[in-house]
Order: C-alpha cells, then sequence, then structure tokens
C-alpha cells in the first residue's frame, strides 16, 4: 500500500501543479489588466492624460499635477511671494500683491475652478480663491501665469469661491465669516442680526477675461461655507451651503449645532442681473485693489476701486429662497443635469438630495415655511429628492462621473463612497488614508464630467510616508472609476494642505500652450530687442542697467561706476524666444530675490551696494552646456569716487 499510495501522491501533485500553473497564468494576465502600477505608468515621452489644478492650502499657490501618474509638473505662484519664479519680488510683480491692507504677500488657497463654454471645461482660465485676504485669482492657461487678483470688499474668510457659471459669465465669492458691513467698531455680543454675509458676483469680460465685481448680494449673518452653480435646467441659479443660522459668535462647535436644520440658499442670479442692470443696487463706497498683469508689457498695475454695488436681497422678491438642510452642511454639489443638489450635513448620518424641480413648484405654490430676515423658507418635504441613508461617517463632497453615478467623502469614516442618483444606493466604498477633504473627479463641475478618476485629498497621512518630523506631507488617492468598482491606483504627496482640485483633459489645455514669445511683443517699460540696445544710465544716485541675457552671456558682462548708496536698477531681457529656455539672474546682497526670466519678457530688480568691491553676478537656472560661463562683474567703488560709468562685453 506505501509503494501504491506515493506514487498516487505523486500523480495528484503534479496534477495540482500543472492545473495551478495554468490557471496562475490566467490569474496573472487578469492581474496585470488591473495592475495598479501599470494604469499610473505614463512611458518616457508619452504625456498625462488630465492636469489636475491642485490648491496649495496655507502655501497660498496652485499645483499642477499630471493623471495617471501623479507627477508635479508646476507651482503656479498666486497670492504667496515665490522665491524660484521671483513672483512678489521682482518689481512687475510686487503690484499683484497689493490690497486694501497694503502689501500681503500670502493667502489660503482652497477652490480652484476651470472656465467653461456652453457647461463644458473650454481650458482658457483657472480661477482660485484667498480665503484669509478675501480676493480671487484668474490664471491664464495659455501661459500657466497668474494675470489678475481682484479683492472683495465686504467680505471675510473667501471660503464659498470660486466657482464658475457654465458659462463663465460670473465667478463667485461667497464670504465664510459674516462681519459689520460696512466695518466698525462695534461689541461682538450685538452679532445676530447686524453682521451680514456678502455673496459677490464677479462678471468675466468673454473676450479677455477681465474679472469686475458686478454685485455683492447682502444676506443674513450666517457662515457661507461652499457653493455651486446650476447647470443645465438650473443655469441662472447659484447655490450655498450655510451653517451657524443660529447667528453665535463663540464657541460655536456648540453654539452653532442647536438647530435641526441649517440651509442651502438656492440664488437666482439671472433675476438679480436684471435687476442691477435696470438701475437696481446701492452703490456703496468701499477699498479694494484690482491687480492686472499685462502680457505685452509684463508688468503689473495695482488699481484702488472705491465703490460696489450692493443688492438686498428683499428688494428683488423671487430671486433668494432657503432649503432646509441638515445641520452643518460643508459641501453643496450640483449634479451634471443640474436636477440634484446635494446637501451634505457633517453632523447627520444620511445625505441629503434636494430635487431643483421640486424646489421650483415649491416656490411657484409658496410653500414656504416661515422665512428668514424675510427670506422665504421651503419646506423641507416639499424640496427633497431622496436620502441616501447611513452611507458613512461626516459627509463632505460629493462628485459626479456623468454616469448616475456620485461620490461622496466622509471624513470621520475616512472614505469614498459610490452611490447611484434617483436609487439613492450605496453601490461600492474604498477606504481613504486618512481624514479625507474634497474629491475630484475631472470635468466633475461640468455637464459632461470625464468620469475615469477621482482624486481623494486627504488631510492626515500618518504612516503612509517616511517620517519628516513632527508634520508629514498632506497627500492625494487616485482611484479607478471606469468600472463597477473603484479601484485605488496610487497615492502620492502634495504641496501644501491640498483643499479642492479641478480636472481637464490634457489634450484641451495642450493646443492653447503658447510655444513662441516674439521679441517684437515685448512692449516692457524697459525691454530690449537687440544688442544694440544695451546700456546703462545715471540719473542722480539711480543707477538703471539695461542688459540682455541669451546662451551663454549677459550684455555687459562688465560694469563699472557704480558707487555705494547708489540704487541701482537691473533691467533684464531674455532674449530666447522659444519656450522652455527661460534664464534666472542675481548677485550678491539683492534682497529681493533671483529673477527668473521667461522667453522674450523683461524683469527688474533693484540692488543698493553697501560696500566697495567687485561683485559677480550670474545665470540662476541652468540653461546649457556652457551655463556655469554665464557670468559678469560689477564694481562699486566708494561714494566720493568719480570713476564714470562704463560697460562692455567681450573688452
Amino acid at each position: 500500500m506505501r509503494k501504491f499510495k506515493n506514487p498516487m501522491l505523486v500523480l495528484f501533485g503534479l496534477a495540482l501543479v500543472f492545473t495551478s500553473c495554468g490557471d496562475q497564468k490566467k490569474g496573472n494576465s487578469g492581474a496585470l489588466t488591473s495592475n495598479a502600477a501599470e494604469k499610473v505608468y505614463v512611458a518616457p515621452g508619452e504625456h498625462d492624460e488630465f492636469y489636475a489644478f491642485v490648491s496649495g492650502g496655507f502655501s497660498g499657490q496652485l499645483s499642477v499635477y499630471g493623471l495617471p501618474s501623479g507627477r508635479l509638473f508646476k507651482v503656479i505662484p498666486v497670492f504667496s511671494q515665490d522665491a524660484e519664479k521671483a513672483w512678489g519680488y521682482n518689481e512687475e510683480t510686487k503690484p499683484m500683491l497689493n490690497t486694501s491692507f497694503g502689501f500681503v504677500p500670502w493667502d489660503d488657497s482652497h477652490h480652484p475652478d476651470i472656465s467653461q463654454t456652453n457647461g463644458e471645461l473650454d481650458g482658457r482660465y483657472v480661477f482660485i480663491n484667498g480665503n484669509n485676504t478675501p480676493r480671487i485669482a484668474k490664471i491664464d492657461l495659455t501661459v500657466f501665469e497668474t494675470t489678475e487678483i481682484i479683492e472683495i470688499p465686504n467680505s471675510a474668510g473667501n471660503h464659498s469661491s470660486s466657482f464658475v457659471t457654465e458659462n463663465t459669465e460670473y465667478v463667485v465669492a461667497g464670504t465664510r465669516f459674516s462681519v459689520p458691513v460696512p466695518q466698525r467698531d462695534m461689541p461682538i455680543n450685538e452679532y445676530k442680526g447686524n453682521f451680514k454675509g456678502a455673496l459677490t458676483f464677479i462678471s468675466v469680460d468673454p473676450e479677455d477675461g477681465g474679472m469686475d465685481i458686478k454685485f455683492q448680494l447682502m444676506m443674513p449673518g450666517f457662515d457661507y461655507d461652499l457653493s455651486h452653480p446650476g447647470r443645465g435646467k438650473s443655469h441662472g441659479w447659484f447655490f450655498f451651503t450655510t451653517y451657524n443660522s443660529e447667528e453665535a459668535s463663540t464657541l460655536l462647535e456648540v453654539n452653532a449645532s442647536q438647530n435641526d436644520k441649517d440651509f442651502i440658499a438656492a440664488v437666482n442670479w439671472k433675476k438679480i442681473e436684471e435687476y442691477v442692470n435696470n438701475g437696481g443696487g446701492t452703490k456703496m463706497p468701499s477699498n479694494y485693489a484690482h491687480n492686472v498683469y499685462n502680457e505685452e508689457t509684463h508688468t503689473a498695475t495695482s488699481t484702488m476701486e472705491k465703490e460696489v454695488l450692493v443688492v438686498n436681497p428683499t428688494d428683488v422678491p423671487g430671486a433668494v429662497f432657503f432649503l432646509p438642510t441638515p445641520k452643518s452642511p460643508h459641501g453643496c454639489d450640483v449634479d451634471p443635469s443640474g436636477e440634484y443638489i446635494v446637501g451634505n450635513g457633517k453632523l447627520s448620518a444620511d445625505l441629503t438630495v434636494h430635487s431643483f424641480t421640486k424646489m421650483l413648484e415649491a416656490i411657484e405654490g409658496k410653500k414656504y415655511d416661515g422665512d428668514a430676515y424675510g427670506i422665504p423658507i421651503l419646506k423641507f418635504e416639499d424640496v427633497l429628492a431622496g436620502t441616501v441613508s447611513q452611507p458613512g461617517l461626516g459627509p463632505l463632497h460629493t462628485e459626479f462621473d456623468g454616469q448616475g453615478n456620485a461620490y461622496t467623502t466622509f471624513f470621520i469614516s475616512s472614505e469614498v463612497v459610490k452611490w447611484k442618483l434617483g436609487t439613492w444606493e450605496v453601490v461600492d466604498r474604498q477606504p481613504c488614508f486618512y481624514s479625507v477633504g474634497h474629491l475630484m473627479i475631472p470635468g466633475g463641475n461640468s455637464r459632461k464630467p470625464f468620469g475615469k478618476y477621482v482624486l481623494a485629498m486627504n488631510k492626515i497621512t500618518k504612516d503612509r510616508y517616511l517620517p519628516t518630523g513632527p508634520e508629514v506631507t498632506q497627500s492625494a488617492q487616485l482611484y479607478d472609476i471606469s468600472g463597477e468598482k473603484m479601484e485605488l491606483l496610487l497615492d502620492f504627496p502634495t504641496v501644501g494642505e491640498p483643499h479642492y482640485a479641478a480636472g481637464i483633459a490634457a489634450d484641451i489645455v495642450k493646443e492653447r500652450s503658447k510655444k513662441i514669445f516674439d521679441l517684437k511683443e515685448n512692449k516692457h517699460e524697459y525691454g530690449i530687442t537687440s544688442d544694440a540696445d544695451v546700456r546703462v544710465e545715471r540719473n542722480g544716485m539711480e543707477v538703471h542697467i539695461y542688459m540682455s541675457m541669451i546662451r551663454s552671456h549677459f550684455n555687459p558682462d562688465n560694469i563699472e561706476g557704480i558707487k555705494v548708496g547708489d540704487k541701482v536698477y537691473f533691467h533684464v531681457t531674455n532674449m530666447e524666444q522659444d519656450y522652455d529656455v527661460p534664464h534666472g539672474v542675481s548677485i550678491i546682497g539683492a534682497n529681493t530675490s533671483e529673477l527668473l526670466i521667461m522667453p522674450g519678457q523683461t524683469e527688474t530688480f533693484v540692488w543698493e551696494p553697501k560696500q566697495p568691491g567687485v561683485w559677480p553676478f550670474y545665470c540662476t537656472d541652468f540653461c546649457s552646456a556652457l551655463h556655469q560661463e554665464m557670468q559678469g562683474y560689477v564694481r562699486v567703488s566708494p561714494a566720493s569716487s568719480n570713476i564714470d560709468l562704463s560697460w562692455s562685453l567681450g573688452e
């Protein structure tokens, strides 16, 4: 029996081996097709499918990542100084950071949104809000540069911003904190009934994208947290979540959670626009900065505006309504059809979905449940589309894939949950690592989401990355949502604290990207177009150096006759005209950062020499094989010297 049994075992074992080999081969084939690393791999020389514009939070900037690779391509300076690019350091861009409070070189950037045409992303501009010192910025995607920043008066905590209507008619800027309007000295405990919440509608010129404050809607003194425009059938409306309908001013974690429900404010901006165009509203004295960067002169200007048009919502009947929503809602999200408005009540066990159609019917039938400061409150049951029952803990934000599915982040249970519009059933969930806030589907804010990936942005990454001291980097996680079930593909570190992102197909942006920068288009006051224009001029104790740079030298590269106490302006023009050939320049003792000068551009920095000597300047951006040789010297003589100005190249 022993001899018979062992051969049988051997045969059985061989059969298992061959069977498992066949299964393994089949299994590996299947695994490879769904392999996460393979799905995010972008081969050398190939491009990512999507751009993701991710807010930098407390960095004040906007970061550009590729999806699906998660590679960081660029940090676009917006509200904070950037030494790498001299943003806010050179003379040309300092005005971009001007405000009514003076020069403010920092902010807290939260919510980017991309311009749209007919409800589809057009890739012209990205808008983003400054939360601390209320501002809205516009980034031109032909050059990936911030070209306009407008300050928002009568506002504080510019949080429910900067979302755009479906033809980019308006960018909205809603205040998070209500404040006295106009600002004045008053007791804080007299908050209730005296503070106001400004919802600002900024018009965008369809030709050049120029921004202007069209009107401010002065709402009751609640906190206006997030917003989204209507689209499709609800185009012409804007929706804002509110919390602190109690109008508390202290210990809000308790005192702003007393009411069973807060509100979504539904604003018919088209009706208010008509009212304003017919002379409605009141012009109110104000003071706010409007900063514009001119692409021809490469120079920004700052203008202080002195008034703003204010609208009282009760003066425009039928324009503003409150939709009751479970307490302390955060996200306010509208599906691609414009029918469903999702209010994510952080303290609710359920997700509440409102119906735009039912809202209109309730308004038509005047199905009100009282009012708040003259603004009608619609009955909760009459505007309810449905409820997603107990999907998770701490719902924050919802995005849509355009295929009838919604995806919601849950901060407390650290997960993304997929559910179906209309049936309200949960169909999938995936964990996040950890404490997820916003999420983004490329095009998810438009009528036509791309619906391939969802990007979740996390607040905490403990144990996910190498430890780096008392704080670990924030992160984003990429999920494949092309199938029935979500699949986690990648997590990657991010700049700052990513609050939100806007995504777009790369092909839409790439075809608009500017590649040649003609010197003849340089209209800078101190710009030059050839070496014949190079010179050094003295005007009292001011010296202006008109300098050119090209691979691999400066002209001039030797300068004498500068004296201690002079104020020396380096006006430096990059003579290259093809994209991706920047040059840098700096000199010992300059306290305004180096310059990083793009092709065809002119930039200026100021140098005030404090002691005699011979001081080198050099190119700070590696530009060619002879980059190290791209240098020069400035001779500084005592203030009492009689040495004349002279300059040269190759002598």
